[in-house]
């Protein structure tokens, strides 16, 4: 296996993708939220005392995305041309999902811009949360899809 974020002597680099042509890049990705659902209650009616947590942590992964590069060490800057952070909850389980699309015309992937919004988004609940619920978690955080470039389509298994 060649490691291409690694030079001849070992140093990390980033990779060059100036010789890669431009193409339509999308990724999603997940992170869910395990709370109680007393919790989960009052964040859908807006009844947690720092405020409406979705529109704020939905910012907070828009803005996360954009920041990749800065919190990623070899990530590429990227003019990112879509972001969408997204919530789905099951008040039974105290899960809340949050889904982060990101599309962008580039030369690399979104796969890391994804992953960041959803993280940061839940990491955001969790911190507008954590005076009423000391119990949150943040689980299973991952790559659910991407499109274009050279590897192509990846979509994981249902888990």
């Amino acid at each position: 296996m060649s490691f291409n974020h690694f030079d001849k002597q070992g140093h990390a680099v980033m990779v060059d993708v100036s010789a890669k042509q431009p193409t339509l890049r999308l990724a999603v990705a997940r992170a869910r939220v395990v709370l109680k659902p007393e919790t989960l209650t009052a964040i859908l009616d807006q009844k947690i005392a720092k405020g409406d947590v979705l529109s704020v942590a939905r910012l907070a992964g828009i803005s996360a995305a954009k920041m990749t590069p800065s919190l990623i060490p070899l990530s590429h800057p990227l003019a990112i041309h879509m972001v969408h952070v997204a919530f789905e909850s099951d008040i039974s389980q105290g899960l809340l999902e949050i889904k982060a699309t990101v599309k962008a015309m580039e030369r690399t992937g979104m796969e890391m811009e994804a992953m960041v919004a959803a993280s940061v988004a839940a990491l955001t609940v969790y911190d507008m949360c954590k005076g009423a619920d000391k119990s949150i978690a943040i689980e299973h955080v991952c790559l659910l899809y991407k499109e274009g470039g050279k590897s192509g389509t990846y979509t994981r298994a249902e888990d």
